[in-house]
C-alpha cells in the first residue's frame, strides 16, 4: 500500500524524542511497569466515551489509549526488544491470519460463526506456539471477573466443550440455584439473612462457590444468546445510577431523604422512574 500516515509517524517520533537523553526526565525514567496501570485506566475511560456516545471525548481518549501503545513499544525499542513497527506487522499478520473467512477459503454467514472462526484459529496458534500450554492460560486474570467468565466459556467451547443449546444452559443455571439454595439453607446465619462466618467460613465459602457457579452459568446462557455480558451488566449498572439520580431528585423534592423513606415509598419512586423511561 502507498498510503502514508504523516500523523502517526510524527507522534512516534514525537514519543522517541521524549525518551531520547535530553528529552523528557520523567518520559526517560518509566518502565513498562511503572506505567502498565494506565493502560487501563485509558482503556476504561475510552469505554465511558463509547457508551456515552460522546465522539469528541472518544477521540481524545483513543489518543490517550494510542500513547500508552506507542510510549510502551518505545519503552521496548530502547531496550533493543522491539519497536512499535514490529507490534502493528504482528498484529496485521494475526488479523489477516484469524480472519479466514475474508483473506482465506473459510466461510463464516453471521457474526457467531466468525467468533466460532476466531476461537478455532487461536486455538491452532496456541497448539502450534507451546505445546502442553493451557488454552485457558490467555485469559488474563487480571481481567474483571465476568470478562473473565465470558472468555473462559468461549474458549472452552472453541474446543468442543458446550452445551448443544441455550435451553440446556437454562437446565445448568436452575441446577446451580438449587445448589445455592441447598448450601445456603443449611448455613447459619445472622438476623438479617447474612451467612455467618462462626464457622471458620466454611459454610460462607460453600453459598459463595455455588453463587460464583450461578453467575458462570448465566454468563454461559448470555453466550448461547450472542450477548456480551459484561456490556449487559455495564449497561444495567448505568440505567440503576438513572433511576436512582430520579429517585434522588424526586426525594429532595419532597423534603424527606431516601434513606427515611419505608419500602412502599421506595417502590413508587423506582416506578416513577421506571415510568419516566429511565
Amino acid at each position: 500500500m502507498s498510503e502514508t500516515h504523516p500523523d502517526f509517524d510524527a507522534f512516534v517520533a514525537t514519543i522517541a524524542a521524549l525518551r531520547a537523553p535530553d528529552g523528557c526526565p520523567w518520559d526517560r525514567q518509566q518502565t513498562h511497569r511503572s506505567i502498565a496501570s494506565n493502560m487501563v485506566e485509558e482503556a476504561y475511560e475510552a469505554v465511558d466515551a463509547i457508551e456515552a456516545d460522546d465522539m469528541a471525548h472518544l477521540r481524545e481518549e483513543l489518543g490517550d489509549v494510542l500513547l500508552q501503545v506507542v510510549l510502551q513499544s518505545q519503552i521496548a525499542a530502547d531496550g533493543g526488544a522491539f519497536t512499535i513497527d514490529d507490534v502493528c506487522r504482528d498484529v496485521n499478520a494475526k488479523m489477516i491470519r484469524r480472519h479466514p473467512h475474508v483473506f482465506g477459503d473459510a466461510a463464516a454467514s453471521d457474526a457467531n460463526e466468525v467468533l466460532d472462526l476466531w476461537d478455532q484459529v487461536k486455538l491452532a496458534e496456541k497448539d502450534a506456539a507451546s505445546e502442553g500450554a493451557s488454552l485457558l492460560d490467555g485469559v488474563p486474570k487480571s481481567f474483571p471477573a465476568l470478562m473473565q467468565a465470558q472468555k473462559i466459556s468461549r474458549k472452552a467451547a472453541s474446543a468442543g466443550f458446550d452445551w448443544p443449546s441455550v435451553d440446556e444452559v437454562w437446565d445448568k443455571v436452575a441446577e446451580e440455584v438449587d445448589e445455592l439454595k441447598a448450601a445456603y439453607a443449611v448455613a447459619p446465619r445472622s438476623g438479617d439473612g447474612k451467612v455467618s462466618k462462626d464457622d471458620a467460613g466454611v459454610h460462607a465459602r460453600a453459598v459463595e462457590a455455588e453463587f460464583g457457579d450461578v453467575l458462570f452459568s448465566m454468563v454461559n446462557v448470555g453466550r448461547k444468546m450472542g450477548l456480551d455480558a459484561e456490556a449487559a451488566l455495564r449497561a444495567t449498572c448505568e440505567k440503576f445510577r438513572r433511576r436512582w439520580a430520579f429517585m434522588e431528585g424526586a426525594a429532595s423534592g419532597m423534603g424527606t431523604p431516601l434513606n427515611e423513606m419505608d419500602q412502599a415509598q421506595l417502590e413508587e419512586l423506582w416506578a416513577a422512574a421506571k415510568l419516566a423511561g429511565l
